[in-house]
């Protein structure tokens, strides 16, 4: 994985309703490494983590510096990467990439880690001026040329201009 696929799973997790096991698999699901081991001690511990990912978003999101500073750096002391490399993965040459909490860890800690610095990393290379939330509620990151993405994905626009054309066409 790399810092933008950190960010992804920061994203995925602040995102998520966590209500449920499967809701919290279904967030991770591009990472099954983590998504097939998660128990319910997982969804717990990571509960918190999502919230405390969403408040640093928000303020992203309100381009706040102060409190993305403390917000982030809290996120990064409580679930501090502990950066380990690993060269597991089929036959032949291994596959080498970093983890980002022992591999021996529960998922809640590497992913915790993961979303942490992966936020962390993103704010370096973005700034303030790439973040926003979703009239939906979920967060993004407009990573356009032109700095216009106004919704957390295509699905969410295509909702708000069909709506919009119904309200211009009604009589």
């Amino acid at each position: 994985m790399d810092n933008a696929d950190y960010l992804d799973v920061a994203l995925r997790l602040a995102n998520a309703d966590l209500a449920d096991l499967p809701a919290l698999r279904a967030a991770l699901h591009d990472e099954p490494w983590w998504a097939d081991r998660a128990t319910d001690a997982d969804l717990t511990a990571l509960r918190p983590v999502a919230a405390a990912l969403r408040a640093a978003f928000d303020a992203a999101a309100e381009r706040d510096p102060d409190a993305v500073l403390a917000r982030v750096n809290a996120l990064l002391a409580d679930h501090p990467p502990r950066p380990r490399l690993s060269g597991h993965g089929g036959g032949g040459a291994p596959n080498w990439h970093v983890h980002v909490a022992s591999p021996d860890a529960p998922p809640a800690t590497e992913v915790a880690a993961a979303a942490s610095w992966g936020l962390a990393q993103a704010i370096v290379r973005h700034g303030l001026d790439r973040w926003g939330r979703c009239p939906c509620g979920n967060h993004f990151l407009d990573a356009s040329t032109n700095r216009a993405k106004r919704f957390c994905s295509t699905r969410c626009a295509n909702r708000a201009n069909v709506a919009a054309f119904r309200a211009r066409n009604r009589g």
